[in-house]
């Protein structure tokens, strides 16, 4: 289980001696008449994971395009790794994984066959903190392929293939992972094993993820920083616990005494379960105390960027 790493101020001070991964300052993007991004900054650390999130139309997966290398800004200045992706060689390149929306190529290819051939363009880049690529059978143990090894791509599942997108995207050992709706099409035990993966390649490989996701539930459970993008800028930016209390510092307390229900308000709700239980001691049951979610402050973000 992955140990979160913003636990207040004082952890927020400690990610300042962080190297920058990748810095972005204010990103225009324009398409025709239509300014998409317009002004966009954020910082991420390493081994940080990040997931943007923003309404269909705010420009997510285009900002993460530029940041590939995949798309010409109209503005701005980006580095990722300290290059600017417009120009990054195959040096560069060999450093940064990619999971797509959806990929379709390769039908004919056997799992095993491909991704060891795909590993092969990586071992070239091999460096003394990553040896490349990552192991085939480790790889595909990694994304639970191992008894499909031998089949062909093109007889693969939709939650198959997506975990194939995913062996893809990290064969090379990437030391920036890009998720453009990573765990689109996946079941609950493939969506939770690919949880399980991120935190691995965060935590012991300390690969900085970038992800775009309309799943705020897996938002929350995955990241460490949670950005919004809306109006083509980043509205919010922090923990989800943290943009909670921005948007409401309330909290919810719900209890019952002797069968009877009863449901308070509060900032402090330390405080309030404290002095419930000087007055009421053993006599107080289902005890529940609720903060907003992220679809809460999501949504709130929002609605106040309209007005």
């Amino acid at each position: 289980m992955k140990v979160m790493r913003d636990l207040g101020e004082s952890s927020a001070l400690a990610g300042q001696a962080e190297p920058a991964v990748i810095e972005v300052r204010d990103l225009r993007m324009r398409y025709g008449p239509v300014e998409v991004l317009q002004g966009v900054d954020f910082t991420v650390r390493a081994g940080e994971v990040i997931a943007l999130l923003g309404p269909n139309g705010a420009g997510k997966t285009t900002t993460i395009e530029i940041l590939e290398g995949f798309r010409v800004r109209s503005g701005g200045q980006v580095r990722v790794l300290g290059t600017d992706p417009a120009g990054g060689d195959e040096r560069w390149r060999a450093r940064i994984g990619v999971v797509l929306q959806s990929w379709r190529d390769h039908g004919s290819w056997r799992v095993r066959e491909l991704l060891d051939h795909l590993g092969r363009y990586y071992a070239p880049y091999s460096d003394e903190g990553r040896s490349r690529p990552v192991p085939t059978d480790e790889l595909m143990a990694a994304v639970g392929l191992t008894e499909h090894a031998g089949r062909r791509v093109a007889k693969l599942s939709g939650g198959q293939r997506r975990r194939l997108d995913v062996a893809i995207g990290i064969v090379g050992r990437p030391d920036v992972l890009f998720l453009d709706e990573p765990t689109a099409g996946f079941d609950p035990e493939a969506r939770r094993d690919f949880h399980d993966l991120v935190h691995r390649l965060s935590d012991l490989d300390d690969t900085t993820i970038l992800l775009t996701t309309h799943d705020l539930d897996e938002a929350e459970k995955l990241a460490d920083r949670i950005l919004i993008l809306s109006g083509g800028r980043i509205v919010a930016d922090g923990s989800a616990d943290r943009l909670a209390r921005e948007v409401s510092r309330d909290a919810q307390v719900r209890w019952s005494v002797r069968g009877e229900h009863f449901v308070h308000a509060t900032d402090d709700a330390t405080g309030f379960v404290r002095d419930l239980f000087a007055q009421h001691g053993d006599e107080i049951g289902d005890l529940e105390v609720r903060r907003a979610t992220l679809e809460d402050t999501y949504m709130a973000i929002l609605r106040k960027e309209e007005r």
